[in-house]
């Protein structure tokens, strides 16, 4: 593969300009970025035959996002679009190709079928708080790191657990597929496994459960939606890379995502688009992380 043109830094300051807007509440309609300028005549940056070329020849984009993690990816019933940092991403790359907000395909995409989209051509990117694991990278491609968080604990505000030997023995739920569940099993508890991120909460707010455990970043946009019953406890346990998934069947793409969200980070894209999204929680805006390099071609 030739040289990949890297983003233009004023294509994503007007992608994020108009992307921001749908930042808001989780309520809002997340459809503002819809007059977005984006790079013009992106298929001719890209060499042919390479995945970036056909997506900008195709003008639109498939992605699969979390639709019930506050910060990260959330789409109420009411909603047009998901919200969050993932799909703030999701538009940068998305810009670079040419592509509009209003031409993004968002599709829901749960822990236990991001690798299954990427493989069947449901999606064509995953970022969806996909932590980068050596067993992930055998069967998918994983760029990244764009985002590094720990795992912690959500527990009611009347519960004793505040640290993690309190655990063992008690039911802790994640969702089914998660790298969360293996970490909290091997600290001695009970692992439950759900479909979703809400209906693990929901089993922390009515007691079914002792407490709910993945990334910190997730958490906190919980116990933020519900102060007097919920909070987050221990320090991080773990380290979650979150990487932009994509098709092992197209290795090009690697070099592409990590050029694109460099120059995000380097022109404060990044930065703002956090601000926007996880900064809401009042977490101070972390240094980005160094990028992976991509494998071999």
């Amino acid at each position: 593969m030739g040289h990949i043109q890297k983003v233009r830094a004023a294509a994503v300051a007007l992608a994020l300009a108009g992307a921001l807007a749908a930042c808001g509440d989780a309520g809002d309609d997340g459809d503002e970025g819809s007059d977005v300028e984006v790079q013009e005549n992106a298929a001719d940056e890209f060499d042919d035959g390479t995945r970036m070329k056909e997506l900008a020849d195709a003008g639109s984009v498939t992605i699969g996002v979390k639709f019930d993690q506050p910060g990260i990816g959330f789409k109420g019933a009411t909603d047009d679009a998901p919200v969050g940092f993932d799909p703030e991403i999701g538009k940068i790359l998305a810009a670079d190709l040419g592509i509009a907000p209003e031409d993004i395909t968002w599709k829901e995409t749960i822990s236990d079928n991001r690798e299954p989209f990427l493989q069947n051509g449901t999606v064509d990117l995953v970022i969806a708080s996909y932590s980068i694991t050596d067993e992930r990278r055998q069967v998918v491609g994983q760029a990244g790191p764009y985002y590094v968080t720990g795992q912690q604990l959500l527990v009611g505000t009347d519960s004793d657990i505040d640290s993690l030997d309190d655990v063992k023995g008690t039911e802790v739920c994640s969702v089914t597929g998660s790298t969360s569940l293996e970490n909290i099993e091997a600290e001695g508890a009970k692992p439950r496994g759900f479909d979703t991120y809400s209906e693990c909460v929901d089993q922390v707010l009515n007691g079914t459960v002792d407490a709910m455990t993945t990334d910190g970043a997730i958490l906190l946009g919980y116990a933020a939606e519900n102060p007097d019953q919920l909070k987050v406890v221990v320090e991080p346990f773990s380290e979650e890379r979150y990487g932009v998934g994509y098709s092992i069947d197209a290795p090009e793409m690697c070099e592409w995502i990590t050029e694109t969200i460099e120059d995000a980070q380097d022109d404060g894209a990044w930065a703002t688009a956090f601000e926007a999204t996880l900064g809401q929680s009042g977490v101070e805006t972390p240094d980005p992380p160094a990028m992976d390099e991509c494998p071999a071609a």
